[in-house]
């Protein structure tokens, strides 16, 4: 996966800064819901043949798609969601987790869950999908590390 755009800031913390900054510009959920939703139209193309239930994220309500890549000293994963609101959860993820270490991954909590308030705002089944994702990206870099 050598096109992802991912990572954008050098680590892990400082995307979870950023995304707390950006965030903290909007002054109501509905520009945040919004904010989010542009940033899942920002996830790389995502081909159809991996669409898959092999690559199916369990444990969301809407349908997410997700292919890890590479080895303990990088980890890539490219996803997508039908859900124009998921996607931008997936992005949020991948911003924090994606073209990182598996030791990066591991030590990584993700603060930027409940620095943007997230937690409060989701719906349950949202919030369900996103611990799922967040559950497989910390699996795929325990394996990793364990190999």
């Amino acid at each position: 996966m050598s096109d992802s755009p991912f990572p954008l800031e050098p680590t892990p913390a400082d995307a979870q800064r950023v995304i707390a900054e950006e965030f903290a510009f909007f002054g109501d959920w509905s520009e945040r819901y919004q904010y989010l939703i542009d940033l899942g139209r920002k996830l790389p193309e995502f081909p159809d043949a991996w669409k898959t239930e092999e690559h199916r994220l369990l444990g969301c309500q809407s349908m997410v798609w997700i292919v890890p890549s590479g080895d303990a000293s990088r980890l890539d994963f490219a996803a997508a969601s039908d859900s124009v609101i998921v996607s931008g959860l997936v992005f949020l993820a991948l911003r924090v987790y994606s073209g990182r270490s598996a030791s990066e991954i591991v030590a990584t909590e993700p603060d930027f869950i409940s620095a943007i308030g997230l937690a409060k705002h989701l719906s349950p089944t949202r919030s369900n999908g996103l611990t799922a994702l967040l559950a497989l990206i910390q699996e795929q870099a325990r394996g990793a590390l364990a190999t």
